[in-house]
């Protein structure tokens, strides 16, 4: 029979910094702000011979990686329907509502979500560890990203 051993792992080091504003209506926002995010995750694995089940340097590492891939940006959810987004000279033009807000390019990511939250970034770094993961054999993944301490939002993925 096989034995599956679940992972918990939830570092100091996995966080980012970034500013968003959450998109409530088509006409109605958040002021712009920033979180210092944290980013947590539970792995579920087959027992192996050699007493564990995942190598956890592996996922720490790749946990930090997707971490600092999003630190110190303006992460902008591109696939809102409330919102245009067009490229201009060196920044991103928004258009909501009846306002224009301009971005820098280098310093803002445009990133395939539908909203800036905690439930859209826990997806999104979900499938990116998923992606990068594809190789082991992981049978659960869950990924929790909090925007403060009580407040968090988590993507979940079983083997099928």
């Amino acid at each position: 029979m096989e034995r599956l051993t679940t992972l918990y792992i939830d570092k100091e080091s996995h966080k980012f910094s970034a500013a968003h504003y959450t998109i409530f209506s088509a006409t109605e926002r958040e002021r712009l702000h920033g979180h210092n995010y944290s980013v947590s995750a539970r792995i579920v694995a087959p027992m192996g011979d050699n007493g564990f089940a995942a190598d956890y340097n592996v996922y720490k590492q790749r946990l930090k990686a997707l971490c600092d891939a999003l630190d110190e940006y303006m992460l902008l959810a591109a696939d809102s329907p409330h919102q245009h987004i067009a490229e201009e000279d060196g920044e991103y033009r928004v258009y909501f509502h009846k306002e224009e807000m301009r971005f820098l390019k280098s310093d803002t990511l445009l990133l395939p979500l539908r909203n800036a939250t905690v439930e859209e970034f826990s997806a999104y770094l979900l499938q990116q560890l998923l992606m990068l993961s594809r190789e082991d054999d992981l049978r659960e993944v869950e990924l929790c990203v909090a925007s403060g301490p009580g407040q968090k939002g988590c993507a979940s993925w079983r083997k099928p």
